[in-house]
């Protein structure tokens, strides 16, 4: 290829399920070669970079924990053998457990910090080392760290240090020509979401937004894309991606 017409390239970690394969799909449509990140689910993160291959786009599938920084290190080695340099980097990849504070199981806060917020470290430190000039690192948080609903205490603490790394960071990388910020998603209609709720809970909050439903992954994918790309004057933010929910 020539350099005209080679893409940027974006690694999407959690890329194979929910925001993050609906973040591979769009990126993939706007023209970017993508690295579709997994965890443990390496037939559905094969299956989605063969379907982009197949429709004439590029991508692969690269695997490892997100909390370990020799297997992400791995991770990057392998999106820069294979394309050559890496310009987004986008940490979708997380876990969510809900309890009241008083009856939390720590070792369900111990995984949440594991992946949430060891996790976004370790990628953005990554991130903050290999994102060539011109590129965008983007974390996922969660506007209930405004909202504030009981239950979600042991999750919003990972969430809300999420965005407190994006802030610093995009001030630590002044003078590179590299954007940092936050997605933070209302509530999504994934398995995430979804799981544990009932009929009566899940319209409670698809009503508690101005406009009426659940958020679907390919909303925030477009606010994604609009940080991978167009948005280079948007920078050290979280972007509340949540259908006017407070």
């Amino acid at each position: 290829m020539t350099p005209s017409s080679t893409p940027r390239v974006a690694l999407v970690t959690g890329g194979s399920g929910g925001i993050g394969k609906a973040v591979v799909e769009k990126l993939a449509a706007d023209g970017f070669a993508l690295a579709v990140h997994y965890a443990g689910n390496k037939a559905k993160a094969t299956d989605l970079a063969e379907e982009i291959s197949a429709s004439g786009g590029q991508a692969l599938a690269v695997g490892g924990d997100v909390a370990d920084e020799k297997a992400m290190e791995g991770v990057f080695d392998a999106v820069e053998a294979a394309f050559g340099g890496i310009d987004v980097v986008v940490n979708t990849a997380g876990i969510m457990k809900l309890a009241p504070i008083a009856a939390l199981d720590l070792d369900d806060l111990d995984r949440m910090y594991r992946t949430n917020l060891r996790g976004t470290f370790v990628v953005s430190q990554q991130a903050a080392r290999r994102v060539r000039e011109g590129g965008a690192i983007i974390n996922v948080s969660t506007s209930v760290t405004r909202t504030q609903l009981p239950g979600y205490g042991a999750y919003v603490a990972t969430k809300a240090a999420v965005q407190g790394i994006t802030l610093i960071l995009a001030r630590e990388l002044r003078g590179r020509d590299i954007t940092v910020n936050t997605v933070a998603p209302g509530p999504i209609a994934t398995p995430l979401f979804l799981e544990g709720k009932d009929e009566a809970t899940i319209a409670g909050f698809a009503e508690a937004t101005p406009l009426e439903r659940l958020g679907e992954p390919q909303d925030v994918a477009e606010s994604v894309a609009f940080l991978a790309g167009p948005a280079r004057w948007v920078n050290g933010q979280v972007l509340y991606t949540n259908g006017g929910l407070a």
